[in-house]
């Protein structure tokens, strides 16, 4: 695994160690950013299911200004401690134990918003419309945002959730990646 652009260009990350989180691979990761980039001026970023931390720090490194990584695994928070400690960015990220509901409530409660929102939950535990549909309530994702979701390929979420619009599909082998933006940015 690697970053694959941006500042912190070719750099190694270490992989969760074990086989219960299933790490973006470079291909798809390249492809998504893509599909929502591929570089920002600043923003505010939330890593869901963070894993390694693979998405938030490839959103870091092409120009983000701060990533929230959330994972509920201790063995997946070390890891994100470490490859953020690696690339000296700790100061850029704010990690947390904690599994997605309790997060997103958490995150609410402090008012945040975001311009991304990295949702990669595993495949066998997908929620991704009961999450869409918090962060659209609680109106966490700023108007020029977007959510990108990574689920297995025979997922397919709906075209609307709220004030959420589905602005694109795409299937890489066995991953399909959806992308939302709100209601009024890239529908039209």
């Amino acid at each position: 695994m690697r970053v694959i652009s941006g500042t912190y260009k070719g750099r190694a990350l270490k992989a969760v160690p074990g086989t219960s989180t299933r790490p973006t691979t470079d291909k798809v990761k390249e492809s998504i950013f893509n599909m929502v980039g591929p570089y920002f001026d600043g923003g505010d970023g939330l890593d869901l299911y963070a894993g390694s931390g693979g998405l938030g720090i490839e959103a870091l490194s092409r120009g983000f200004d701060r990533i929230v990584f959330v994972d509920r695994d201790f063995k997946a928070i070390q890891t994100v401690k470490n490859n953020l400690q690696t690339l000296g960015i700790q100061k850029r990220a704010e990690v947390y134990r904690n599994d997605a509901d309790r997060a997103l409530h958490a995150l609410v409660k402090r008012g945040l918003t975001f311009d991304a929102i990295f949702l990669d939950p595993p495949y066998r535990e997908q929620k991704l419309e009961a999450l869409l549909s918090i962060v659209d309530k609680a109106n966490m994702l700023t108007d020029k945002g977007f959510i990108l979701t990574e689920h297995a390929k025979e997922v397919v979420l709906p075209e609307q959730v709220g004030e959420l619009l589905r602005t694109r599909q795409e299937i890489y082998g066995v991953t399909g990646v959806t992308i939302y933006r709100k209601r009024g940015n890239g529908d039209g």
